[in-house]
């Protein structure tokens, strides 16, 4: 059997920080379920705009949500207006019985090629469109290759381009050390749904090592 752990999750303390912050006894069942709605939310609103990351911290009176986005403007719109109404929106869904102040804050991704989560969602998209698997994954690796990526791996499993029979599929470039805590891996996995079935889609990208703990960020760092 194989015994496979998160990549992220793996170098928590290390590397990452945790994407939701707050401390609760009484309400932590609540505040978790609460956080996987919300992001669950703005992934399926924001879509468009290439989500990379969404954080929340919270307070007594106050949730602050911030999103690393590849195209901020998507969300923005003229004047903010666009992010206001999205605001409102999560206010409206999330936390119309409390007193508690939304704020919500985007920022952009310096690179979004070195993002696991934004690769995989434009391979979701190709993918969905009847692209050929093979030329998605190459595609998906030039691009981190261009971006300066170390290295990356990516994997698809399902029946792909409409076989009869299920499999799976890898494709890798570069080095991706996985037993190495200082390894910076960026990793994501999603579904993408198709007229055959799913398909599911991993994405590992290997950043450089890390020499300092990161205080509660989803990247950058200090690298040798």
């Amino acid at each position: 059997m194989g015994h496979k752990v998160h990549p992220k999750i793996f170098r928590i303390g290390t590397v990452y920080g945790w994407d939701s912050k707050w401390i609760s006894q009484k309400k932590y069942p609540e505040f978790l379920r609460q956080d996987i709605l919300i992001k669950e939310f703005l992934k399926k609103i924001c879509k468009e705009a290439g989500i990379g990351a969404i954080q929340i911290e919270r307070n007594i009176k106050e949730v602050t949500i911030t999103l690393l986005v590849a195209r901020p403007g998507v969300i923005i719109g003229r004047g903010g207006a666009g992010a206001e109404d999205l605001r409102k929106k999560v206010l409206k869904q999330f936390f119309t019985k409390d007193k508690i102040n939304v704020k919500l804050n985007i920022q952009e991704v310096a690179q979004p090629n070195l993002s696991a989560p934004i690769i995989l969602q434009g391979m979701i998209d190709e993918i969905e469109k009847r692209m050929p698997f093979r030329r998605v994954l190459k595609q998906a690796i030039e691009k981190v290759r261009r971006a300066g990526g170390l290295g990356v791996k990516v994997c698809v499993a399902g029946r792909l381009n409409g076989a009869e029979i299920a499999r799976t599929e890898k494709l890798s470039s570069g080095t991706i050390p996985l037993q190495n805590l200082r390894a910076e891996i960026d990793y994501f996995g999603d579904t993408a749904h198709t007229i055959y079935g799913a398909i599911g889609i991993k994405v590992w990208i290997y950043k450089g090592e890390v020499f300092s703990a990161k205080s509660g960020s989803a990247s950058g760092g200090n690298k040798n």
